[in-house]
């Protein structure tokens, strides 16, 4: 599902110079939210980082629109949400994010928190053209 939804943000962000939406997963050495974060950190070097975090605030879906719009008409060529495991993001993964963005106060699985990401990057992507698939 959360594929479906990177394909379809890819598509539909193509005109307004975003895209592609690629998620990749990592796979760390050793155990521990620690070699996660060395192994993701290194992954997205260069990248604006978004870490996906509990105690970051949630934002409705225009303003999540609105802020990539921002990021984008700022001159930012490449986001990376960065969504952590079981533990949660290390503290150097936390440090280098410019910024976080919260699902709400409920814990939610990995694969789910993806699928809910991933549709969030497409809504934007059809906010900012104009499409009628985001209903206020």
């Amino acid at each position: 599902m959360a594929l479906d939804y990177a394909a379809r943000a890819t598509a539909t962000g193509r005109a307004l110079g975003l895209g592609p939406v690629e998620i990749t997963e990592v796979e760390a050495r050793k155990t521990g939210k620690e070699a996660e974060g060395a192994v993701l950190l290194d992954k997205i070097a260069g990248d604006w980082l978004i870490a996906c975090d509990e105690h970051g605030p949630a934002r409705t879906s225009r303003q999540f629109a609105e802020r990539i719009a921002r990021l984008r008409d700022d001159g930012v060529r490449r986001l990376a949400f960065v969504i952590g495991g079981a533990d949660g993001l290390s503290s150097e993964v936390l440090g280098a994010a410019r910024e976080t963005l919260g699902f709400g106060p409920q814990t939610w699985p990995h694969a789910l928190a993806r699928v809910m990401l991933a549709e969030q990057i497409y809504r934007a992507a059809t906010l900012m053209v104009g499409s009628p698939y985001h209903r206020d």
